[in-house]
C-alpha cells in the first residue's frame, strides 16, 4: 500500500486530503507544518512514498521544507507534490527550484490530486536503480 505524508497547517485541508487518499487506497500520515514534517520523517521507520506540502505554514514554510528534504540524502528520494493556493508563476518556479515533483493549486479536484500523487510515485520508482 503506498504511503503519503500530508503536510498542511489547516486541519480541514489535511482531513480532505487524508480522506480522499485513504479511499483511493493510500496509507496516510499527517504533519501540521514543515518542522513537524521533518521531525516525523526522521522518526519514521518506513518513509512515505510521497508528500503533499502546503506553501504557507508557520515555523517552516513549504518551500524551505522541500529544500531541507532534498538536502538530506536519506529523504531526498521522496516524491513531493506542492498543494497550495499560491499559483503565481513565480511561486511555482520557487517551488520547482526547491525540488518539488508536481504542483497542484487549491481548490483542487481530489481525483486529480490522487492521480498526481500516483504519477509522482510511479515516476520516482522508475528513476531509482534496481535493487
Amino acid at each position: 500500500m503506498p504511503r503519503v505524508l500530508v503536510v498542511d497547517d489547516t486541519p480541514s485541508i489535511r482531513f480532505l486530503i487524508r480522506t480522499n487518499m485513504e479511499v483511493a487506497g493510500f496509507e496516510v500520515d499527517e504533519a501540521v507544518d514543515g518542522v513537524d514534517c521533518l521531525e516525523s520523517l526522521r522518526r519514521m521507520e518506513k518513509l512515505p512514498d510521497a508528500l503533499t506540502v502546503d506553501v504557507m505554514m508557520p515555523r517552516l514554510d513549504g518551500v524551505a521544507t522541500v529544500a531541507a528534504i532534498r538536502a538530506d540524502p536519506k529523504l531526498a528520494g521522496i516524491g513531493i507534490i506542492m498543494v497550495t493556493t499560491q499559483g503565481h508563476p513565480a511561486d511555482i518556479q520557487r517551488a520547482t527550484r526547491a525540488g518539488v515533483d508536481a504542483y497542484v493549486t487549491k481548490p483542487f479536484d481530489p481525483d486529480f490530486l490522487i492521480q498526481t500523487v500516483r504519477d509522482v510515485i510511479d515516476s520516482n520508482k522508475n528513476r531509482q536503480p534496481p535493487a
